[in-house]
């Protein structure tokens, strides 16, 4: 009988640890914290022990990858982290080729995954496989428009672009020849480089050879200061613009006086205590920015940061939702956090108001974005 009695016991226990373990949201992510883009995950990974680690009754577990800025990395961490932990959900990658080649993975796990990377391409067509995918950052499309809006403000009357060999910088470069010819603005050169390069004088050389008005560098992390470098190096006086991902200060420190007078369509947080108090981030950009900076030091904030932060807000709206349906560590719960995340209305984050639906992933408009130039290394908020 005592036998019967402890081997009942032993079982019960057993129960409720699996129970306890079920019950538990694990939440995988993935960031380029070392490589060519690490400046872009660094801030990620440091904002992820600043999300919440209960949601709705739940304890929550991040559980961080670093791929290398490596895309082949990248989906070998994926496929672990939905086959090995049963992640409920997934945060990342830093970059846009990496988060395209996770798409096959997370479809066929049925994993949602928000990504932290620019391209619109990630999520549209919201296909079968897209059905899984959602991003934070600002899509290349509302970034491309940003720069030339402010460049019909300012008589640009050409255009040259010097962008990254791969899917961002391919991705960016259509978004921006879309925007300009749809403004009626030639685009007169168009040259790419590798984000490991160390040279890009050829390039840039021939860009300054049709003396475009302003140039246009489609590319993210320090490596964009390169062909800014070069171009001011060999005199070049027309007007820089860069994309979203440039926007730390780690890119302004390398970029030095070279990126002085630069203009950048960026988030709204990085200029957080100079936006009109009646815009819906500015609370949260300024309280993100003040525990970011306390816990990694004066200064270190940077966009990208907030982008994982973002995705943190997101998923903390969703997971009650989805709780209403199954448990974590299932397939139906998974299901209804995809669909939960679809449905977030109006939601306040450090990048603007998010509404999403099943055929918007990302559901920012333009409240999401600023025009800011860079003035004594700093960034400063434009009209």
């Amino acid at each position: 009988m005592k036998k019967k009695t402890a081997a009942a016991l032993a079982a019960a226990c057993l129960t409720l640890v699996a129970a306890g373990v079920a019950a538990q949201v694990k939440i995988g992510v993935i960031v380029s914290a070392t490589g060519p883009a690490a400046s872009l995950g660094i801030p990620e990974k440091n904002t992820i022990p600043m999300c919440p680690k209960t949601i709705g009754g739940k304890s929550v577990d991040y559980l961080v990858q670093d791929d290398g800025t490596d895309t082949t990395n990248a989906v070998q961490v994926t496929k672990k982290l939905v086959s090995d932990n049963n992640v409920d959900a997934i945060i990342g990658t830093s970059t846009t080729p990496a988060t395209m080649a996770m798409l096959d993975v997370i479809a066929d796990a049925e994993t949602p995954t928000i990504s932290l990377a620019s391209s619109i391409r990630i999520i549209d067509p919201v296909d079968a496989k897209r059905a899984w995918m959602f991003k934070t950052p600002q899509t290349d499309v509302m970034m491309a428009g940003a720069i030339l809006e402010h460049m019909a403000k300012s008589g640009v009357k050409s255009i040259g672009y010097v962008g990254f060999n791969d899917a961002l910088g391919e991705a960016f470069f259509a978004e921006v020849d879309k925007a300009a010819k749809a403004r009626g603005v030639p685009l007169v050169a168009n040259e790419r480089f590798s984000p490991k390069d160390t040279s890009v004088v050829g390039q840039t050389l021939k860009v300054i050879a049709v003396k475009p008005d302003a140039v246009i560098i489609g590319a993210s992390g320090t490596p964009a200061a390169l062909p800014a470098r070069t171009l001011v190096e060999h005199g070049y006086k027309g007007k820089l613009y860069f994309n979203h991902g440039v926007a730390n200060n780690d890119f302004l420190r390398v970029g030095g006086k070279d990126v002085e007078n630069a203009f950048v369509p960026a988030s709204p947080v990085i200029v957080a205590s100079q936006l009109p108090d009646n815009h819906p981030s500015k609370r949260l950009a300024q309280e993100y920015v003040q525990m970011y900076e306390a816990a990694n030091g004066s200064g270190s904030v940077a966009a990208f940061g907030s982008y994982a932060w973002d995705a943190c807000l997101e998923l903390a709206h969703a997971i009650p939702q989805a709780l209403k349906v199954a448990q974590p560590g299932t397939k139906e719960f998974r299901r209804a956090l995809r669909d939960a995340l679809e449905g977030i209305k109006e939601l306040s984050v450090t990048n603007g108001a998010v509404n999403m639906s099943k055929t918007d992933h990302l559901g920012l408009d333009a409240r999401a974005r600023v025009m800011v130039q860079i003035k004594d290394g700093k960034w400063v908020l434009q009209p």
